[in-house]
């Protein structure tokens, strides 16, 4: 409910809202109507520069509103070719109480490989799993702890697919390609889907002196606490497992979506 105050006016005055009678002269009328006109321009103006006060406002709101999780997570598809190399593979990763006995540990980037096609660097098993999904585009390097024992080849998968195609694959990895050193030299591997990104990561540490190994465990397996054998006393399958980890890490800050803080409110 609104209730409108009565206009007064004093004795003797007449009321500029009421029409003037018509016996005024014709100077008074024109006055009294060009401040009829003046207060409805006045009233005008204030509601226009009001609405585009507000429009403004509103279209800053949606300039500055971050993209929807599935709008980001279809963007991080092409960080391989937009974000920084150091950014996706940093040249330092450091792993607190990641290794054996929750021993710190420190990696350093060696070596770096040109982005790849998906058939010349994946092998048959893995191109033939990453069907349903696709493949983009491949990228790799190679770490070395801080006593230069072990090496870490990394890498990561772009595809186009969606987060259910993606996730479908969790689980279902063999053995990854190396980067930096032979095959029969792979000891421990580790092998998932990006939690923000159409992203496979994966890591395989080998032993640096390059002797060969039978065949390459799982990290998890190497990394159990009653695993035995050379490669699970060298702690390759702590290496895989946290290089890997720390990989996944650098490729989640770069696909979340920014933050902004809210735009002002605008002046009434």
């Amino acid at each position: 409910m609104t209730t409108t105050t009565p206009r007064t006016t004093l004795p003797g005055e007449p009321d500029p809202w009421s029409p003037p009678p018509p016996d005024l002269p014709a100077r008074a009328r024109r006055s009294s109507g060009r401040i009829l006109a003046a207060a409805a321009c006045l009233v005008l103006g204030g509601a226009l520069v009001g609405g585009a006060a507000v429009a403004t406002w509103a279209e800053h709101r949606a300039a500055q509103r971050p993209p929807s999780a599935a709008a980001a997570y279809r963007t991080a598809g092409s960080l391989w070719r937009s974000a920084p190399v150091d950014s996706l593979f940093p040249p330092v990763l450091t792993g607190p109480s990641t290794g054996p006995g929750g021993a710190d540990r420190t990696w350093t980037r060696i070596a770096l490989a040109p982005d790849a096609d998906c058939p010349a660097v994946l092998a048959a098993d893995w191109q033939a799993l990453l069907a349903p999904a696709g493949c983009t585009r491949v990228l790799r390097a190679t770490y070395t702890d801080a006593t230069r024992s072990s090496l870490v080849a990394v890498g990561m998968v772009f595809t186009p697919a969606d987060a259910p195609t993606m996730a479908a694959l969790a689980g279902r990895f063999t053995a990854p390609p190396a980067y930096g050193f032979a095959e029969t030299r792979r000891a421990a591997w580790a092998a998932s889907v990006s939690d923000e990104a159409p992203v496979v990561v994966y890591a395989v540490s080998a032993f640096a002196d390059g002797r060969p190994v039978e065949a390459p465990l799982p990290a998890d397996e190497a990394a159990a606490k009653d695993a035995t054998g050379a490669v699970a006393g060298a702690g390759l399958g702590h290496e895989a497992k946290a290089v890997a980890a720390r990989i996944d890490d650098a490729l989640a800050a770069l696909a979340a979506p920014p933050r902004t803080a809210p735009a002002p409110e605008p002046a009434r």
